[in-house]
C-alpha cells in the first residue's frame, strides 16, 4: 500500500498540489487531504486507494513498497525512467 509520507513525496516530485491530484484521480479534495493527514499507511476504500495509486503512476512516479528491491532499502517514491 502507500503511506502518507509517500503520497506527499510523490506529489512533490510531480509538482502537483492536492487539488490537481484530486482531479487526476477522480477523488475529492477532502479525501486527498484526509489521506495525507493519516499517520503511517493510508487506510480507506480499496477503490479510492486504487484510483490514487493509478493516478500517481500514470503521472510518472513509482512507489517503492517495504521489502521491494531498492538500493537504499525501505519505502519510498521515485520518478519513472
Amino acid at each position: 500500500m502507500i503511506t502518507a509520507a509517500q503520497l506527499k513525496a510523490a506529489r512533490a516530485l510531480l509538482g502537483m498540489d492536492q487539488r490537481m491530484l484530486a482531479e487526476a484521480s477522480g477523488l475529492s479534495l477532502p479525501t486527498i487531504q484526509r489521506m495525507e493527514a493519516s499517520e503511517g499507511t493510508i487506510r480507506g476504500n480499496v477503490d479510492s486507494l486504487v484510483k490514487l495509486i493509478t493516478a500517481l503512476e500514470a503521472a510518472g512516479v513509482e512507489l517503492i513498497n517495504e521489502g521491494a528491491l531498492s538500493e537504499g532499502g525501505g519505502r519510498g517514491v521515485r520518478l519513472k525512467r
